[in-house]
């Protein structure tokens, strides 16, 4: 048996921007899953206000880095109604419609409400995997490397208006990155993990940077203190593996 992390222990609270960063293969993507309910930990718990994680639910929404997670037969509207139907949120179709015209507003895709999935870019179609999640107002919304095959500017923006629409609701997000800047600027804590199997290193205070800080004294010495961590970790590993003459 293959063990991705090993006890791996943390809290989240309420608006917390909470990034879980580490090298690929430290488990990552497996926390989130399991905090998803889409799988379950072979020891231990996972707890959303003191109930045990046991199914995929509406009160956790998820975020997927692939462009394909929309329903390509429905258009941007089609999308977020469907989920707020079948997710319970709604009853009628008309609430739901009003709904989702307020998150695709908040992402800005307006005059987009009846294009179709391979009509949008990629960061279109990132935009609405958003709006649709957050329109089911999850207790938690999980985000697993959503923006990593998007290209820089386009990343930018995306992190950008992410901020503005938790400056606006303030939810609680759990964000996976293996980018170092991209988790001083997403997340108000951070934490590091370690190489495969994935423990926990660190939990640092991100202070709530933002792209204006980006290059300055306090984001530097963040940014380099968690690349010291990560990359002591990579030569371990590396001065730990057999060596073949």
């Amino acid at each position: 048996m293959i063990t991705a992390t090993y006890r791996v222990s943390f809290q989240t609270y309420p608006a917390d921007r909470f990034v879980i960063l580490g090298p690929s293969g430290c488990g990552k993507s497996t926390l989130l899953k399991g905090i998803a309910g889409y799988m379950h930990p072979v020891e231990g718990h996972m707890r959303l206000k003191g109930n045990v994680i046991r199914d995929p639910g509406p009160d956790r929404c998820m975020v997927f880095q692939e462009f394909d997670q929309l329903l390509p037969w429905k258009t941007v509207m089609g999308n977020i109604t469907f989920a707020l139907l079948n997710g319970g949120k709604c009853k009628s179709q008309d609430d739901a419609k009003e709904i989702a015209h307020e998150y695709i507003r908040k992402v800005k895709l307006e005059r987009f409400e009846d294009t179709y999935p391979h009509m949008l870019s990629g960061g279109m179609k990132q935009r609405v995997a958003i709006a649709r999640a957050m329109s089911m107002e999850p207790d938690i919304l999980l985000m697993d490397e959503p923006f990593a095959a998007l290209d820089a500017l386009t990343r930018r923006q995306m992190q950008e208006e992410l901020l503005q629409l938790w400056d606006d609701t303030r939810f609680t997000v759990i964000f996976v990155t293996h980018s170092i800047e991209e988790a001083v600027i997403i997340g108000s804590r951070i934490l590091i993990m370690s190489p495969h199997p994935g423990q926990v290193k660190a939990e640092l205070n991100a202070h709530l940077h933002t792209h204006d800080d980006v290059g300055g004294e306090d984001f530097m010495a963040l940014q380099n203190r968690i690349h010291g961590m990560i990359f002591a970790d990579r030569v371990l590993e590396e001065e730990t593996q057999p060596q073949h003459v």
